[in-house]
């Protein structure tokens, strides 16, 4: 398999949040989408028209001469869906992007597989700086990975090389990170809607919080009544929640894993 980036046409299969954001990267850097395949015609249709490429709402209708496939489907369709969508490109380059999902998914339906996942959370509508994404990358040999990270890098200044069971560590810790976190965050919008209070009034702190684990450890950086353990601050709080027993009970279990983490 000998391969350049700059002959690269690329399918993609999907066209959700990081598809959108992945093919619009690959776009603006002179790389060729040929296609957009997406379930519903809207979104195929709109990423389509983004990168100026052709679109399908049919798998058997996904053109056959691209030189790489993106897969960027959920992961609970991904062993349904991909014995499907491979049968007559065997020959081509396949990665998906998920970071919980193994390479080994491919074995036996393709030659030259890999994966490309890049960590960040994506929406559609807001734009990103894919030069500081890391990108993690895994390929079934030496060549793919090669031209993978080759890839990689014509989008991003932080590319690396991850085997399936680092990749699943680093996902689970994102999720810790990023999907917990802003969890959290919706809780308190919430908290603060019910007593006419703006969420607004907390981005000055989420800002610092996040500024802050730039320069100390995110140990060093805890502060709070659980980290102390202030019986009386907590004590007060979750009696302010003894109308939110689901709160309550988060607000318990964090303070004690704050308070246990924190210990010399």
């Amino acid at each position: 398999m000998k391969r350049s980036i700059e002959d690269t046409s690329i399918v993609f299969i999907g066209a959700g949040n990081l598809a959108t954001n992945l093919a619009k990267a690959f776009y603006r850097k002179g790389f060729r989408i040929m296609q957009v395949y997406s379930r519903t015609e809207a979104s195929a249709k709109a990423l389509a028209q983004l990168v100026e490429a052709d679109y399908t709402t049919d798998l058997s209708t996904v053109k056959h001469h691209a030189k790489m496939y993106v897969v960027a489907l959920k992961d609970s369709t991904l062993s349904q869906l991909l014995p499907i969508m491979t049968v007559g490109r065997e020959q081509a380059v396949w990665v998906h992007t998920a970071g919980s999902v193994s390479m080994d998914i491919w074995n036996g339906l393709v030659e030259h597989y890999g994966v490309f996942y890049p960590m960040q959370t994506f929406s559609k509508q807001r734009e990103v700086d894919f030069t500081e994404i890391p990108i993690f990358v895994e390929g079934c040999t030496l060549e793919v990975a090669t031209f993978l990270k080759e890839v990689a890098t014509t989008l991003s200044r932080k590319v690396y090389e991850a085997d399936s069971l680092q990749r699943e560590r680093l996902h689970l810790a994102a999720v810790f990170a990023c999907n917990f976190t802003n969890h959290m965050y919706a809780l308190a919008a919430r908290l603060l809607g019910k007593n006419q209070l703006p969420f607004s009034a907390l981005l000055p702190l989420i800002d610092e919080t996040a500024r802050k684990v730039h320069e100390l450890s995110p140990h060093e950086a805890q502060t709070g009544p659980a980290l102390r353990y202030d019986e009386n601050v907590i004590n007060h709080h979750l009696q302010m929640l003894s109308d939110e027993p689901r709160l309550q009970e988060v607000y318990r279990l964090l303070s004690r894993s704050i308070h246990e983490e924190g210990r010399p």
